[in-house]
């Protein structure tokens, strides 16, 4: 066991690289994966280290990209793709939910596909439209695929060592944001693809997050806690299949509950997560469920994202409309 302290990107780059060693069918291949090591350098060194046979570029071309990794995983292999933002993956959306997300269930699970889609996804760092979005519900909507989105370095290691060890395709959905946050990584723990995480204990009210929006959670339990008010901190992980059990367990025991994501709420994971706390704990809860989440609009530009973001002041306000005062009077 070794624990070294690296970024979210150097995780995933170490994931990739173990999988690679370990696994003579894995390879990596997308837009500027190779040479450049990704417009992220989560690929950094790949080629290189492995060659172009295991790491390599393809053209502008996503659905090409995808068809392609459909292609491999049928026969055998473990392709790894990576779409260069969220929003570049759409044109190969017809692929991933007609195909990629049905062979398995088109055959009765005589042709499996083990593939990993990767997504770099969500704002905060200042991109346009088409390089800030976030387009997870797309891929929760579609039964057949496993999504899933870290929020550590920890998480982005060994959620994608299993996302390439399962059977059946996995969309990884990395928060860009959070590619340069730091944290350690154990490279033996492993991770249930099916399992949320209580990640801080709180007796008040429990913030359910994901991905990107798992730091702003924590951020606002410690401004809660300043309050002297205690707050539990959820991070789902996995959005499909969803963890009911952690989730409504964690509800359960503060009977108080915000849901906290980037994307547009309308229609949304948070939408489908605040409906399930609904169903599963209403004898429970002392007051609605709550959503802190982006406007139904598009992406904003650079200069207005801070206001389109959820960010803290608006989970406090959140908590606030929670009804402490009936308990409190």
């Amino acid at each position: 066991m070794s624990v070294e302290t690296m970024t979210m990107a150097a995780a995933l780059n170490r994931a990739l690289a173990d999988a690679i060693e370990a696994d003579d069918r894995v390879l990596v291949f997308g837009e500027d994966v190779g040479a450049l090591g990704g417009v992220f350098r989560v690929t950094d060194g790949l080629t290189e280290r492995f060659g172009e046979t295991r790491c390599f570029d393809t053209p502008l071309a996503e659905s090409g990209i995808v068809g392609t990794a459909v292609g491999m995983a049928m026969n055998g292999m473990v392709p790894i793709v990576e779409m260069q933002f969220d929003a570049f993956a759409l044109p190969a959306f017809e692929q991933i939910v007609s195909h990629v997300a049905k062979l398995g269930n088109r055959t009765r699970g005589a042709t499996r596909l083990p593939m990993v889609i990767r997504i770099p996804f969500g704002g905060g760092i200042g991109g346009v439209e088409h390089h800030c979005d976030s387009s997870e519900a797309y891929y929760a909507h579609t039964p057949g695929l496993t999504v899933v989105s870290p929020a550590t370095p920890q998480d982005a290691y060994s959620l994608l060592r299993a996302a390439i060890a399962s059977p059946d395709p996995v969309v990884f959905m990395e928060p860009k944001k959070l590619y340069w946050s730091k944290g350690p990584v154990d490279t033996s723990v492993t991770a249930d693809l099916r399992r949320a995480a209580v990640v801080r204990e709180g007796t008040d009210v429990t913030l359910i997050a994901y991905g990107p929006s798992v730091p702003i959670a924590l951020e606002a339990a410690e401004a809660l806690a300043e309050e002297g008010r205690s707050a539990q901190v959820v991070d789902v992980r996995t959005l499909t299949p969803f963890d009911d059990a952690t989730v409504t367990g964690a509800v359960r025991g503060t009977g108080r509950a915000v849901v906290i994501a980037e994307a547009p709420g309308f229609a949304s994971v948070a939408s489908e997560i605040q409906a399930r706390v609904f169903e599963q704990c209403f004898e429970y809860l002392e007051a609605p469920v709550r959503r802190v989440t982006g406007f139904d609009t598009p992406f904003a530009s650079p200069k207005f994202e801070h206001w389109y973001l959820p960010d803290v002041d608006r989970v406090l306000d959140a908590v606030d409309s929670l009804h402490f005062e009936e308990v409190t009077a």
